[in-house]
C-alpha cells in the first residue's frame, strides 16, 4: 500500500489526506504513480487523498476547501433531519471566493454572503476530523430558505424532525429566521405545527 511507502511527515493527519511536497522528488514521484495506479485521488494542486477514506461519511472538506461550511443536505442528514441521502457534499463558501472542485469526492458549492456565512457557524470532530457545519436551527432555515429548490415535502419533513426533538431551540430559530429573511414563512409554518 502507497500509505506505508509514503513519508509520515506528509500525511496531514488521520483522515487519509497527504500534502505533496514538490521539494522532495522522490516521495511526489511515489504519488503520482499512486494516482496512476487509482490507489490516490488527486484533489487539488499537491492534495492527494486515499479513496478508502473518501468513502467515509465526513470528509475533511477544510483540507479541500479551506473554511468551506458543511450546509443544506450534508447538514440536514448529520442531524438526522431528513431520509433523503446526499448526493454530494453541499460546502458554503464566499460568494467572492474563487475555488477549484476536485473530481472526487462529489462536493456541490452553496455561494453566500459573508455575513450569512457566520450564522450559526459550528465545529463538529467525527472520526478524529473536526468539521465546519451549519447547526441544527440554521439548517433548518436553510429548508425554509430553499424550499422552492428541495420540495416543500422535503422542507416538512425537516420541521417536523427538528420540531419532535426535545433538545429544540425556537427562540434561536426565529432569530437566524429574521436574519435570513425567512421569518414570516417559518412563523407561518410554527402556528400550523405548534
Amino acid at each position: 500500500m502507497i500509505a506505508i511507502e509514503i513519508n509520515n511527515s506528509m500525511i496531514q493527519n488521520d483522515s487519509g489526506i497527504i500534502r505533496a511536497d514538490r521539494d522532495n522528488n522522490t516521495e511526489y514521484r511515489k504519488i503520482l504513480a499512486a494516482v496512476k495506479d487509482g490507489e490516490l485521488v488527486r484533489l487539488r494542486n499537491g492534495l492527494y487523498a486515499n479513496p478508502d477514506a473518501l468513502a467515509g461519511s465526513i470528509v475533511d472538506i477544510d483540507a479541500i476547501i479551506p473554511g468551506g461550511i458543511l450546509c443544506l443536505y450534508s447538514a440536514w442528514s448529520y442531524y438526522n433531519l431528513t431520509t433523503q441521502v446526499p448526493d454530494a457534499f453541499y460546502v458554503a463558501v464566499s460568494r467572492s471566493r474563487k475555488i477549484k472542485l476536485p473530481e472526487f469526492p462529489d462536493i456541490k458549492p452553496v455561494f453566500q454572503r459573508n455575513d450569512l456565512l457566520e450564522i450559526g457557524k459550528a465545529e463538529i470532530e467525527e472520526q478524529g476530523i473536526k468539521v465546519l457545519i451549519t447547526d441544527i436551527e440554521r439548517s433548518v432555515c436553510d429548508a425554509v430558505k430553499y424550499r422552492n429548490k428541495i420540495g416543500i415535502d422535503v422542507m416538512t419533513e425537516i420541521i417536523d424532525s427538528y420540531l419532535r426533538r426535545t433538545y429544540r431551540n425556537l427562540s434561536k430559530l426565529t432569530e437566524y429566521a429574521k436574519k435570513l429573511r425567512v421569518y414570516s414563512t417559518l412563523h407561518q409554518i410554527l402556528q400550523v405545527k405548534l
